[in-house]
C-alpha cells in the first residue's frame, strides 16, 4: 500500500490491487504519516496496525457529579422548586446546567445514556391506598388464626357486581383475522343484580344468588344459608368486609345468636377475603365473550357454571386462573396480605 502510494497512485488504485476496502487503505497512508514505520509490527506474515485511541471527548463528569445527576433525576422536581411534576431529559440537562453550588454540562444524549448505564429508566407511576383502619393488624392476625385452626368451620361471604346486561368482550378460538363478533348495543335497559357469593373454605365449594340491590337484608338471608351449610351448630367463622349491609345491627344479633363470627376484613384489604379469588374465573368463564338477553337468562348461566365449577373444583385451568387472580389482587409482591412486610427467616 506504502509503495503504491508513493508511486503516486490513487487511494481506489490501491484498494484494487492490494483487494482491500478503500478506507483500510487511507488509514493505513494516514497512520503512516503520522507516525512512520513506527505504525508496522510484524504478526507471523501479515504487518498488523496498531489500534488508535477510541475518538471523541472523554467524560468531564466525576463519579460525583455522576452520582448528583442520578439523585436529582430520581427526586420530584416539585421539591427542587421546579414548577413541573416530572422530569424530561431536556428539562433535567438544563437544570444540571444551572443548579446552585454545581454547573455539570451534559449533553441530552449523553445525560440518557448515563441514566440508563445507572440502572434509571423511565416508567410508569404506581399508585397505593393507604390503610386507614386502626385495626388492620389484629383483623389480619384473626383472619389467618381461624383459616389456619379451624379451615372447615371458615366461610367467606361478598357481593359480585354489579351485573348489567350488555354485550362483554372477552376472548375466544377463532380462524386468523376472523374474530368472533359482538354488538355494539351498551346501553343497559335491564338495570343491574348483584350475586351474593359464599365460599366455603374447607369444602372448597362456592354458592351463591343474584338479587336487584344490596342491603342489609340480603346479606342476612345469604348468611343464613352459610349457617345451614353447618347444621351441626358448632361455631363457625365467616370472613366478609365492612360494608355497611354487613355491619348492621341486625346482623349482629343473629351472628351472636347462632354461634357466628363475623371476621370483618380491614379497609382496602379486599384480599383478605378468600371468596376474592374465585370471582375472577367466575367473571372471565360466564361474563366475558357474553351477550346475554336478559337477567334470567344470565342468572341461569352464572348457576350452570357455579355447579360446574364445584363438580371440577381440582381442574388445573381453573386452579390457574384463581391462582392469577389471586396474585391481581395481592399484586404487592413480598408483603404480607399487601401490608406488613414479612419476617425475615
Amino acid at each position: 500500500m506504502l509503495l503504491a502510494s508513493a508511486g503516486g497512485n490513487r487511494v481506489p488504485v490501491i484498494a484494487r490491487l492490494v483487494q482491500a476496502d478503500e478506507d483500510t487503505v487511507r488509514e493505513v497512508i494516514h497512520r503512516f504519516n503520522e507516525i512512520g514505520l513506527a505504525a508496522w509490527t510484524l504478526d507471523g506474515r501479515e504487518a498488523v496496525l496498531p489500534q488508535a485511541p477510541p475518538g471523541g471527548t472523554p467524560s468531564l463528569l466525576s463519579t460525583d457529579d455522576e452520582d448528583f445527576v442520578v439523585a436529582t433525576a430520581t427526586t420530584r422536581p416539585t421539591k427542587l422548586g421546579q414548577p413541573f411534576t416530572r422530569w424530561s431529559i431536556r428539562k433535567l440537562a438544563a437544570y444540571l446546567r444551572r443548579v446552585h453550588g454545581r454547573v455539570i454540562r451534559i449533553g441530552r444524549e449523553a445525560l440518557r445514556c448515563l441514566l440508563l448505564r445507572r440502572g434509571i429508566t423511565f416508567q410508569r407511576t404506581k399508585t397505593w391506598k393507604e390503610y386507614p383502619d386502626p385495626e388492620r393488624d389484629a383483623k389480619l392476625d384473626r383472619i389467618e388464626q381461624v383459616l389456619d385452626r379451624f379451615p372447615d368451620r371458615v366461610f367467606a361471604f361478598d357481593e359480585f357486581g354489579p351485573l348489567g346486561i350488555r354485550p362483554t368482550a372477552g376472548s375466544c378460538w377463532a380462524k386468523r383475522g376472523r374474530p368472533d363478533r359482538l354488538p355494539a348495543t351498551y346501553r343497559r335497559t335491564h338495570g343491574v343484580t348483584y350475586f351474593h357469593g359464599c365460599y366455603s373454605v374447607g369444602d372448597d365449594r362456592l354458592w351463591g344468588v343474584n338479587r336487584r340491590r344490596k342491603g342489609t337484608a340480603n346479606s342476612l338471608a345469604a348468611l343464613q344459608s352459610i349457617r345451614a351449610a353447618r347444621p351441626d351448630g358448632a361455631p363457625i367463622y365467616i370472613i366478609l368486609d365492612n360494608l355497611s349491609a354487613h355491619t348492621g345491627a341486625d346482623i349482629r344479633r343473629w351472628a351472636k345468636k347462632n354461634k357466628v363470627e363475623l371476621c370483618f376484613t380491614p379497609t382496602y384489604a379486599s384480599w383478605a377475603n378468600p371468596i376474592e379469588a374465585h370471582f375472577g374465573p367466575l367473571r372471565q368463564f360466564t361474563l366475558a365473550n357474553s351477550n346475554y338477553p336478559n337477567h334470567v337468562v344470565q342468572t341461569r348461566a352464572l348457576h350452570r357454571y357455579l355447579r360446574w365449577r364445584n363438580a371440577n373444583a381440582r381442574r388445573p385451568d381453573l386452579l390457574a386462573a384463581q391462582r392469577k387472580e389471586r396474585a391481581r389482587i395481592r399484586s404487592e409482591k413480598g408483603i404480607r396480605w399487601g401490608g406488613r412486610p414479612l419476617k425475615a427467616a
